[in-house]
């Protein structure tokens, strides 16, 4: 009866948390929405691979984005099409993600993809995206598809000039990325999708991997994730699972290569990196009341039988730590990008976080957007 009890009260500070998360949840902050559309049939290992690879630059970039000197919200949400392991019903689409700041989950459902078959319908899954996901439909919100794979664009049932300029009516740019050659891509109508959807089209080598340059930063940045780390207070079983999940992405985003955990470690001293749906120290400071809200049982052990008070001191010097340490991996991993910037020749490849965080950028530039904050 009493774990009975713990779960009712933990779901009823879920719901609390969720409904800050309706239509009025935005309050003054820019939105910045980005729907991935990957293919994932069996040719496009590569293109995931650089996925979970350039997550954390993406984000790390586009969370910089500002408007009337606020920080952007970014919220993304993730498809996969062409892989033959999905419904023909929904014409071999997928809704992953919908649009989530959970960026942990993002991640751990990116590692969990594979590859599969082959039957590529960029018109289906660029209709499903526009239908299902909950847009932000105010007119001052940057709206975002990007769609990369490598076969013709005009296949499937779904007529991809309609898809394209239905979502371009709504003020949603639909960018296109073909993974091979630019030209192909041109006269196999990539180049036609993005004219109509109003963005950008763009080519990659979908098998190339960024070599990694070690700077001096390198060995701090990593100590002070650690350290990040334990700052966090996960309170009930979801709380124990979602730190786990953490460090569960630290490892996968290592797996990939040091920089791509340097990356995320930068996101996560940012704004864009918010746990507050399970760790107390951000629910505590996004307002929401987790000291009266959250039962003692389903409170970290090291604060069972602390008084309000002591709770409340705890989590604030939680807090403190993790901002001085969040501070200090920000000027590190600035210091570290202007390091790079120095010593490497610029690489000539086009990879997938640069033909994003590019065309990002553009579209950002031309809704108001005034890039990184001062």
């Amino acid at each position: 009866m009493k774990k009975i009890i713990v779960l009712l009260l933990t779901f009823t500070l879920a719901a609390v948390l969720g409904a800050q998360s309706g239509p009025d949840h935005y309050g003054e902050d820019p939105v910045i929405q980005i729907a991935l559309l990957l293919d994932t049939s069996n040719s496009m290992d590569g293109l995931i691979n650089q996925a979970k690879g350039q997550l954390w630059k993406i984000v790390s970039h586009t969370s910089r984005e500002s408007r009337n000197g606020r920080r952007a919200r970014l919220e993304v949400a993730l498809y996969e099409y062409g892989n033959d392991g999905l419904s023909v019903l929904n014409g071999y689409v997928r809704q992953i993600v919908p649009f989530t700041t959970d960026l942990d989950y993002l991640s751990q459902v990116l590692f969990q993809l594979s590859t599969n078959g082959g039957s590529e319908f960029c018109g289906k899954v660029i209709q499903s995206a526009l239908r299902e996901l909950d847009w932000d439909m105010r007119p001052e919100t940057l709206r975002l598809m990007f769609i990369a794979g490598n076969e013709p664009f005009d296949q499937g049932p779904v007529s991809y000039v309609r898809s394209v300029q239905r979502a371009a009516g709504q003020d949603i740019r639909v960018n296109t990325i073909f993974c091979g050659d630019y030209e192909e891509g041109r006269y196999t109508e990539w180049e036609q999708g993005a004219l109509l959807g109003g963005g950008t089209y763009m080519n990659i080598n979908s098998d190339y991997r960024h070599s990694y340059i070690r700077a001096p930063q390198d060995d701090r940045i990593e100590e002070l994730n650690r350290r990040l780390n334990e700052t966090y207070l996960g309170y009930g079983a979801e709380g124990r699972e979602r730190e786990a999940l953490q460090e569960e992405q630290d490892a996968n985003a290592s797996s990939l290569g040091r920089g791509s955990l340097l990356d995320r470690a930068k996101v996560k001293s940012s704004s864009s990196y918010s746990n507050s749906d399970w760790d107390l120290v951000d629910a505590y400071e996004a307002g929401t009341p987790v000291l009266e809200a959250v039962p003692e049982a389903a409170m970290p052990a090291e604060m069972t039988g602390m008084t309000t008070e002591e709770k409340r001191e705890y989590i604030e010097a939680r807090s403190e730590e993790r901002r001085v340490i969040q501070d200090e991996i920000s000027r590190l991993s600035d210091e570290r990008d202007a390091y790079i910037a120095g010593q490497a020749a610029e690489e000539d490849e086009s990879t997938l976080d640069r033909a994003i965080i590019k065309a990002i950028e553009e579209a950002a530039r031309a809704k108001g957007f005034a890039g990184a904050l001062e």
